[in-house]
């Protein structure tokens, strides 16, 4: 697992697996978000084991599978429920952590600054300037 923080508030990564996520608490996350939708890879463990590890540990976890329909506006509206819900810092992962850092990134249109969000991510080594028209409201 190869944690790529973006800032104090969101850190992402690709895929986990159940027995990750003890090691997620003790690194001090309180919310794992899951962007990645069931049944993309013969390898992959299903949300609801993921799910069933969260709340065994005591995080709060919220799916907003992210497949090949694309961004809604709802995914956006979730994500930032999410982190503005939170009570400490968010996991979210995907297959690579690119659409977790994506939805975050759409999340923050009007909150931060477009440059600063393309920067926290490319700092987390994901380009996100794709998205400059998007990140302003």
């Amino acid at each position: 697992m190869e944690l790529k923080r973006i800032n104090d508030t969101i850190t992402v990564s690709g895929q986990i697996l159940p027995e990750d996520v003890s090691a997620l608490k003790a690194a001090g996350f309180t919310t794992i978000i899951n962007n990645r939708p069931d049944g993309e890879s013969p390898d992959q463990p299903a949300s609801v084991e993921i799910e069933a590890a969260a709340k065994a540990a005591g995080l709060n976890y919220i799916a907003i599978p992210l497949g090949r329909d694309g961004v809604t506006p709802d995914m956006v509206e979730k994500t930032r429920a999410a982190l503005e819900g939170s009570d400490g810092p968010v996991f979210a992962f995907c297959r690579s952590g690119t659409r977790s850092t994506t939805l975050w990134a759409l999340s923050q249109a009007g909150e931060m600054d477009g440059a600063d969000i393309i920067a926290q991510a490319a700092g987390a080594g994901y380009d996100m300037s794709h998205l400059a028209g998007h990140l302003t409201k």
